[in-house]
């Protein structure tokens, strides 16, 4: 190539995994952009100049060393000093991903992290978000095959893929981030992956992690039992932070967080706040009751206070909303007054996930919500709980990005101290893990007691995963894969609405359950504002199916589609045209999934038919989740498992059935049932005649009311049989079948059936 060629090609001399931080610099700083091939904007020279400010971008040199010389890496840097944005972009300078046809994939835990990167680096980039650069989240593709060759993508994203292709032959390099978070995904992939780079000697790993837990993960990956992977550090770009701490326990940290944010607006100099708060709803009533509150302060002295913007932060919000929280503070209000202030309320996502520059002030109550599971009654539930001493520091850490800060702790520092553990317990020792195993079992790992798990979980919890999806005939009893599982494992949705899905067709509903499968997989349609509880509660009554929540979710979704996506319409019923979007998108994307499988989207004409016809079909996937009334109160019992439950205050049903099935256990002030259905008991006996085997129930008033119902069918005197009577599935099948005047029960065609 001559001189003059080399000059319009900005990657010149550059060989794979070879190549040096002196290149790299001399190819940003050229005239054309290297991907593609355009005179680099005015734009990027900005970018490009803050870039080199980042700590990350100092070592440049070191790591592109380590990268050629190394296939895995652990990687430990402090939140902000850029190693989600930057370590990427090196690793597509060296790899060279797009001159081989292959992706660098950068995963993330939280689905908010992947999109708000992706777009930040497509900008450092200079390309457009989607092409070169992209994101892959559950529901979501923004990449273009082909062009691609940046992918940041969700943890359960990869592990998805990592199912129809094992050897993720597209990823040359894969770069696990917040590795510290320990998401299930994130340790599954680890396991996989320390597997994966054994077999494929051209495919790197880099592990990134936030804090100096990265020993654990060094020994993990050693490619040998006496060798540790090698560690690369970023130093974070902190100052100095002050840790203020309550003299006494604070018994309402809402209230307190409220207080002591509106103290540091008042009293405090210049600069904006992070408070922590556990979810959506808790964070909404706050910015509510702040805005108010400091609205009123502004207005009262407006020479020494000024204006305070409310920036709430959490998954769910559309990420044009999110992107708010890089905006820059309120101005004054006048050209003399003081300086407005800049209030982000947000979930744990921004403790180490994204980086709010200008934070000086964290207010931090202690408490998110972890999932907590509980095999012997199956039940896996969001919980307030205490954060970890790692969580604590993470947090902290963020007011000190900038310049000196200040971490307002609401709880006494002996409470830190003794009550709090010192690292956030792994996903994996604390979740359903029916889901996970059937990913597994579909990539081909039959023996999950023996896989190679950073930390192992309880057998009892694999036990119960196995037991349920034998159960759901997704797998039969020698622990394969049956056609149904496997299909059911296509379908990024859990293993319960998957079968119900599939299954669907069989009581020709397939349609009005992929509608109700959407909804139950987005957040919260229903809007109720504190100030008009009753307006909202009002709307809902007048949506609201007799039959049960879940045909509720159907009309309201018909109801949308009549009313043409109207935005007034759904603002009057109270529904969240934010919830209502996503389910659409959701229902597109299930119904590829089925067209792939050839499942017919069909429908019963008759309403009173189909309406009983999407009941059964609940019962398909949902079997195991039905209660029974027990006495006059109100209360539930929760079949097999015996958890005295109620039904929850959402719940739309007209009367209290004696059966109900539900789509989740909630534990707040005491457990509840959400989304909730009546159903008749002898489908249960007819659909999942497996699992409703009387000998193997225990004793009990639910027990005896399945007894009446078989005794019932069988054309018996309802008191006929007793306890001491045991009969298989089988026999019991071949009673109703006689009840049935010969007709066959419904079985199921693989598995142990349900």
């Amino acid at each position: 190539m001559s001189m003059d060629a080399a000059s319009k090609e900005p990657l010149y001399g550059f060989l794979p995994r070879r190549v040096k931080g002196n290149q790299v610099r001399k190819a940003m700083e050229h005239e054309l952009n290297p991907f593609t091939k355009q005179p680099h904007t005015a734009q990027y020279r900005k970018i490009l100049a803050t870039r080199q400010k980042l700590p990350v971008f100092a070592q440049m040199d070191e790591f592109l060393k380590m990268f050629s010389e190394n296939q895995v890496i652990v990687m430990v840097g402090e939140t902000g000093s850029g190693k989600t944005t930057q370590i990427p972009q090196f690793v597509a300078y060296s790899d060279l991903p797009h001159t081989r046809g292959k992706i660098v994939a950068c995963t993330q835990p939280r689905r908010v992290a992947a999109m708000s990167v992706a777009k930040r680096v497509a900008d450092e980039m200079d390309v457009q978000l989607g092409r070169q650069v992209g994101y892959s989240i559950r529901f979501e593709d923004m990449t273009e095959p082909g062009t691609t060759f940046l992918k940041y993508m969700t943890d359960g994203m990869l592990l998805r893929e990592a199912m129809n292709d094992p050897r993720l032959e597209r990823y040359s390099t894969i770069i696990l981030d917040e590795a510290h978070e320990r998401t299930l995904a994130t340790d599954i992939l680890m396991g996989l992956l320390k597997n994966l780079v054994k077999q494929r000697s051209d495919l790197k790993l880099i592990v990134m992690s936030a804090t100096l837990d990265a020993l654990k993960f060094q020994k993990y990956f050693g490619l040998r039992s006496d060798t540790t992977a090698p560690l690369f550090k970023v130093p974070g770009r902190t100052h100095p932070v002050e840790v203020f701490y309550t003299q006494e326990p604070e018994p309402d940290y809402v209230e307190a967080a409220i207080r002591t944010v509106l103290m540091i607006h008042r009293a405090e100099d210049p600069g904006d706040i992070l408070l922590f708060l556990t979810g959506e709803e808790e964070i909404e009533e706050a910015c509510r009751k702040i805005k108010i509150e400091a609205d009123d302060l502004t207005n009262q002295d407006p020479d020494s206070v000024g204006p305070l913007q409310c920036i709430p932060l959490y998954s769910s919000l559309p990420p044009q909303q999110q992107q708010r929280i890089f905006d820059p503070p309120p101005p004054p209000r006048t050209s003399t007054g003081p300086p407005g202030r800049k209030l982000v309320v947000s979930t744990n996502i921004a403790e180490t996930s994204l980086t709010i520059d200008g934070i000086v002030y964290v207010v931090d109550p202690g408490f998110s919500k972890q999932k907590v599971y509980n095999p012997r009654i199956r039940v896996e539930s969001l919980l307030v709980s205490p954060i970890s001493k790692a969580s604590a520091q993470q947090r902290a850490g963020r007011a000190g990005r900038t310049r000196p800060g200040k971490c307002f702790r609401l709880y006494t520092e002996k409470d830190f101290m003794k009550e709090l553990e010192e690292q956030t317990h792994p996903e994996i020792l604390r979740s359903n893990l029916s889901n996970t195993v059937l990913e597994l079992v579909k990539l081909g790992i039959k023996d999950l007691v023996h896989f190679d798990y950073v930390d192992a979980p309880a057998p009892e919890t694999l036990m119960r995963a196995l037991e349920l999806l034998n159960y759901l005939a997704a797998m039969d009893d020698d622990g394969n894969l049956t056609a149904l599982g496997s299909m059911m494992a296509e379908f990024p949705l859990d293993p319960q609405l998957a079968k119900m899905l599939i299954t669907s067709t069989e009581f020709k509903c397939s349609n009005e359950i992929l509608t109700i499968t959407a909804m139950l997989s987005v957040p919260n349609i229903w809007l109720r504002p504190n100030n008009q509880r009753r307006e909202a509660d009002a709307a809902k009554a007048k949506l609201s199916v007799p039959d049960g929540d879940h045909l509720t979710l159907l009309n309201v979704y018909n109801l949308y589609k009549l009313n043409e996506h109207n935005k007034g319409w759904a603002w009057q019923n109270f529904i969240s045209q934010r919830s209502m979007i996503q389910a659409e998108n959701v229902r597109n994307q299930l119904q590829r999934v089925m067209e792939r499988f050839e499942i017919d989207s069909i429908s019963v004409t008759d309403e009173k038919k189909l309406y009983q016809n999407i009941r059964k079909a609940l019962v398909c996937g949902f079997f195991m989740q039905v209660a029974h009334k027990e006495g006059e109160k109100g209360s539930y019992m929760t079949v097999k498992d015996h958890q005295v439950v109620g039904l929850h205050p959402s719940c739309g049903l007209e009367t209290q059935p004696e059966w109900v099935i539900f789509n989740e256990f909630v534990l707040t002030t005491r457990p509840f049932i959400r989304t909730v259905s009546e159903l008749r008991p002898e489908w249960l006996i007819e659909i999942a005649a497996n699992y409703y085997e009387l000998e193997s129930f225990p004793d009990g008033e639910t027990k005896r009311a399945l007894q009446r119902v078989i005794n019932k069918r069988a054309g018996r005197p309802v008191a006929e049989i007793g306890y001491a009577t045991k009969r298989s599935g089988k026999q019991l099948a071949a009673e109703i079948e006689s009840a049935n005047n010969g007709r066959p029960v419904k079985k199921q065609k693989t598995g142990r059936g349900g």
